[in-house]
């Protein structure tokens, strides 16, 4: 049987994070993927993804400033630009359920830059935007942007350079927890780990359920759609910052990246199916929800090109887990409630800690994976 110090389960950002950094420090490492590298069935493919400290829960703001840390660090090592800053803006309009004291208390305690803005200072500043009466806008400098499918790519790349062995198309199907390590079942065969990191998102439940717990998990299928303006120019990373509409609905949106388009979305809408349900195929309801919100605040964003879709996999209140298996310490846990991208090097680096030494410096107390555990039903 072959033996690692480590083995990682889930080759998406979180999972492929976690083995660059436990290869970095020298640790042997196995990543398995159930699917093909690079696929399109999770959380991260496509382009592009926002980076920012304007979180309104401090615990996110501390863990953002981390993150800024470790993408520099990754840039060095890899020697790639993964981080395009552009700075961002949170509008939030009246009778929102998120309070611009929120963003603001939460930027301030982490001693974090920040404008308050009121409509004519946003139209005098980014005359693309149309904004109702009302609307408060929080502008943070450091917000930017990250690649996705690359920023995944490179990770693995960086893991395989230090020693890991990276396997795709291999599907985890048991845990075995022993007495002095973990025997991982897979269609390719057994290994045995000291430790073992599940990073499988909308798939944890089918590894840790048998072991007496369930993280109860909403996932649904979600899209993104591209829009054509008629001047890109006037969008371009220089002329437009990322954008948040903090509102319920959610929307969200980037200026031109690698392409002369502007890509917008909105966030948790809800269209609930397991993995297994995928269609692949966009809601045209959605879609048209979204091309009306966008002709009334960004007019001249043009007609949608593409849509593509992705996966929500939301724990309750949408909160990370980064975290052991009460049972079971050798089994570590990490879900992103479908807003982690920007924390990749960070809960990488994170989990690695805790597999290798059995501890980090970072304050993750408010991931506990027992806050967010619900019991398994017994017969």
């Amino acid at each position: 049987m072959e033996e690692f110090d480590v083995a990682v389960v889930g080759a998406g950002a979180l999972g492929s994070a976690a083995a660059h950094h436990l290869a970095l420090r020298g640790a042997t490492v196995v990543l398995f993927e159930q699917f093909e590298f690079g696929h399109v069935r999770g959380a991260s493919h496509d382009t592009s993804r926002i980076l920012r400290t304007s979180y309104g829960d401090e615990a996110y703001v501390r863990l953002a400033k981390s993150a800024y840390r470790d993408w520099a660090e990754l840039e060095r090592v890899s020697g790639e630009r993964l981080v395009t800053t552009t700075g961002g803006v949170v509008f939030v309009p009246p009778g929102s359920p998120y309070p611009v004291t929120a963003f603001t208390a939460a930027l301030t305690a982490q001693d974090l830059p920040f404008e308050l803005m009121d409509r004519d200072a946003v139209a005098a500043r980014w005359p693309q935007f149309t904004l109702p009466p009302g609307v408060e806008t929080v502008f943070s400098p450091d917000t930017g942007i990250v690649p996705a499918s690359r920023t995944v790519a490179t990770l693995q790349m960086q893991a395989r350079s230090h020693g890991a062995v990276l396997r795709d198309r291999t599907r985890v199907e048991e845990l075995r927890p022993q007495p002095d390590g973990v025997v991982v079942m897979t269609t390719a065969g057994t290994v045995r780990a000291r430790k073992v990191v599940v990073a499988a998102d909308a798939w944890t439940n089918a590894l840790i359920a048998p072991l007496g717990v369930e993280v109860p998990l909403v996932t649904m299928q979600e899209q993104v759609t591209y829009f054509g303006p008629d001047r890109p120019e006037d969008f371009g990373d220089d002329r437009l910052p990322v954008w948040i509409w903090e509102d319920e609905p959610c929307y969200y949106g980037f200026p031109t990246y690698g392409e002369p388009t502007v890509k917008a979305g909105r966030d948790a809408s809800d269209n609930r199916m397991t993995p297994d349900e995928r269609t692949f195929r966009h809601s045209e309801e959605l879609l048209d929800q979204l091309r009306a919100f966008m002709r009334g605040f960004l007019p001249a964003s043009g007609e949608d090109v593409r849509t593509i879709t992705c996966q929500y996999t939301l724990t309750p209140g949408r909160r990370f887990v980064v975290d052991a298996l009460p049972e079971h310490p050798d089994v570590l846990v990490a879900l992103g409630a479908a807003h982690a991208f920007k924390f990749t090097p960070t809960i990488g680096r994170i989990l690695a800690e805790l597999a290798l030494d059995g501890r980090t410096d970072d304050d993750i107390s408010a991931f506990r994976l027992r806050d967010v555990l619900a019991p398994v039903p017994t017969a």
